[in-house]
């Protein structure tokens, strides 16, 4: 079995970041997974969406967030469990990834309302 790509810190960008967590579902994931502190295995994330999403799919979600050096995977067994590594992108990017969290969680739970209130405070 090849070996798991992880970039160096050096190598982590912005760019990377950004765009590894514009997917709705790779964001989802991410944030579960630098909210609770421990690791997780990539089956526990089968029904973050409101679908069900395949494994192969979820594996590929996976490799964008650990390529983009967002995550750590180890594998144990026939699991693959994952780690956050925002301490290590906390200390290249200060407040990047606290920003990115708070983002998404205001989002998840304003949902439409937030783009309501925009439009009522754009109207004169």
């Amino acid at each position: 079995m090849r070996p798991l790509f992880h970039p160096s810190i050096e190598d982590v960008t912005v760019e990377g970041i950004l765009h590894a967590l514009s997917d709705p579902v790779r964001v989802a994931i991410f944030t579960a997974i630098a909210g609770s502190g421990c690791s997780h295995a990539c089956s526990n994330f089968l029904n973050v969406s409101e679908k069900t999403i395949p494994k192969s799919t979820l594996s590929q979600h996976f490799k964008a967030l650990r390529e983009a050096g967002l995550i750590r995977g180890e594998r144990r067994g026939v699991e693959m469990q994952n780690t956050s590594r925002c301490a290590e992108i906390d200390q290249r990017f200060p407040g990047l990834i606290a920003a990115i969290v708070s983002a998404h969680k205001v989002q998840s739970e304003g949902g439409p309302q937030v783009e309501k209130r925009s439009r009522r405070a754009a109207q004169p």
